[in-house]
């Protein structure tokens, strides 16, 4: 371990518990604003689009966010580490707080789209930032109580994010779905500069410039390949094989750059500890299914259940709160027992279990019985994601805490795109072919095999059922590959060596904000 401050034994007196809340909610709001912005904008798309036009650019407002926020998030996490946490969470929110206000302001696609990568920037690292300053401050054993309250948060956010965006686009305009990121980040700015106390960096190294560039290549080929295989181009295009190609090329060079970097940015004798890229790998698999979840069961809901767009997220309900209840129980059972394997290898087998009972969902399927499948998901991922959070960082010294963070946010990120590519891969095959087995044509509506909710309304009542069972059969077969991916992720679990877990913390909460820490013999001064 490398020369760090005073550890904070665990048994910490009230006041500390009470500044350690604190901490952890003013990191929180900043965190949440990225969530947020997500969920709020997809309500106001066919607002902005009326308006500014642009209906072919659409899908780049989103991935241009999703892109920049998935490059920049290994950079914000190895910055962290080299020049301070605090100093980085601050300025990637006033980078996100930049790009929210003049994406509120554009008056072109073109415009918002370019703001809004800016906006993707800072999200990079508000949610890597707060994970890697709540592992300095709060001790390993310690961390499942308040990494629950996180995830709570998060779940509140994702459930509430669509609701938000419906009523801010109705009345004040859609602009305002970026203006209001403001009142809540200059909150946050004051409040994580009152409260939180971090020793300053005086970094030696130089920054992996090769190394940021080779990897912001190959994450944005996997994000770029993911977005557009299927949809945009066919598989077997030029541009897809390019982005294939041009994404192995940049990985493997990547590699090579790192094994000689002075301070990489993504040290890859991290990958030597068990434990670390076992949870890395669970971390893919956990993406691939949250992503797959909230993708295709709406859609089968609308499609296949007859419900609208803003009812079936309300049916997501379920495993919304799910997931809060159990991150908030998990955690405190982590930090009481100072176990984790096995709530590692119980959302394994939950999420299994969701997935197949979900893989039958048919029109006919009972209320009880989808809802019960959705709560056995959102446990068995709640479970999944503290753990691989946890795990990470316990699994790395107090200097690379924030690459720690990253990478486990990257991971999740890049099992997101890749799982979706999947899947929609799968659905639209399993579609297809069931359509033309049910004597139902290709599609509903204009240009490729798909199925428009708006559009199948219209259409006769034994139409209708034609896709109704199409939909049911292709959403069917998604969820059985996600099932098959949470027993990948039981077996990754079980294999996990439970290690106990450190009682002390990178830094006392009480620590002077002005005094410098010192580090071990690469000259990057450490918390």
């Amino acid at each position: 371990m490398s020369e760090e401050a005073a550890p904070t034994d665990v048994r910490m007196s009230k006041a500390q518990i009470r500044k350690l809340y604190v901490i952890v909610g003013s990191v929180l709001i900043a965190m949440m604003l990225a969530t947020l912005d997500n969920l709020v904008l997809g309500t106001a798309m066919a607002t902005i689009v009326g308006e500014l036009g642009g209906l072919d650019q659409l899908s780049w407002v989103v991935t241009a966010y999703a892109l920049a926020s998935a490059v920049s998030t290994p950079v914000w996490g190895k910055l962290g580490d080299m020049y301070g946490r605090k100093g980085m969470y601050l300025t990637s929110i006033v980078v996100f707080l930049i790009g929210s206000v003049l994406a509120g302001l554009s008056q072109t696609m073109g415009q918002l789209i370019a703001f809004r990568g800016v906006q993707g920037l800072g999200a990079g690292g508000l949610m890597v930032g707060a994970l890697a300053i709540i592992s300095t401050v709060v001790p390993p054993r310690e961390q499942g109580r308040y990494q629950g309250l996180v995830a709570a948060a998060m779940g509140v956010t994702m459930a509430a994010g669509p609701l938000v965006g419906g009523l801010v686009t109705d009345s004040l305009g859609w602009r305002w779905c970026f203006y209001i990121n403001v009142p809540l980040g200059l909150l946050a700015l004051f409040m994580v500069s009152s409260v939180l106390k971090l020793p300053k960096h005086r970094s030696q190294a130089r920054i992996d410039y090769p190394g940021v560039m080779l990897l912001a290549l190959a994450i944005s080929a996997v994000v770029l390949v993911s977005a557009w295989g299927g949809t945009e181009y066919s598989w077997s295009s030029g541009v897809i094989l390019a982005l294939i190609g041009t994404g192995a090329i940049a990985t493997v060079c990547f590699v090579l750059v790192e094994r000689v970097a002075q301070e990489p940015v993504l040290p890859l004798g991290l990958f030597r500890n068990a434990n670390f890229s076992l949870v890395q790998v669970n971390g893919l698999l956990v993406g691939a299914l949250m992503f797959g979840l909230m993708t295709f069961l709406p859609l089968f809901l609308q499609v296949a259940g007859g419900a609208s767009a803003s009812n079936a997220g309300l049916l997501l309900m379920p495993t919304f709160i799910a997931m809060m209840a159990t991150n908030m129980t998990v955690g405190r059972l982590i930090t009481a027992t100072g176990r984790y394997k096995a709530v590692m290898v119980a959302g394994g087998a939950l999420s299994a279990a969701g997935m197949l009972m979900l893989a039958r969902l048919s029109t006919d399927t009972s209320s009880l019985y989808s809802g019960t499948a959705m709560v056995l998901v959102g446990c068995g991922t709640a479970c999944m994601m503290q753990t691989a959070i946890l795990v990470s960082i316990q699994s790395v010294e107090a200097k690379d805490l924030g690459v720690a963070a990253s990478t486990a946010t990257l991971s999740r990120t890049i099992g997101g795109s890749i799982g979706i590519s999947v899947m929609g891969a799968v659905f639209a095959t399993t579609i297809g072919d069931a359509l033309n087995g049910l004597g139902g044509g290709t599609h509903v509506g204009e240009g490729k095999p798909q199925i428009d909710p708006a559009k199948l309304a219209e259409l006769p009542a034994s139409v209708q059922r034609v896709y109704q069972e199409a939909a049911a059969d292709g959403t069917g077969s998604v969820f059985l590959l996600a099932a098959g991916l949470a027993l990948v992720a039981l077996v990754v679990s079980a294999v996990v060596k439970e290690v106990p877990l450190r009682e002390t913390a990178a830094v006392d909460v009480d620590a002077d904000d002005d005094a410098d820490s010192d580090t071990g013999d690469k000259g990057v001064r450490t918390t």
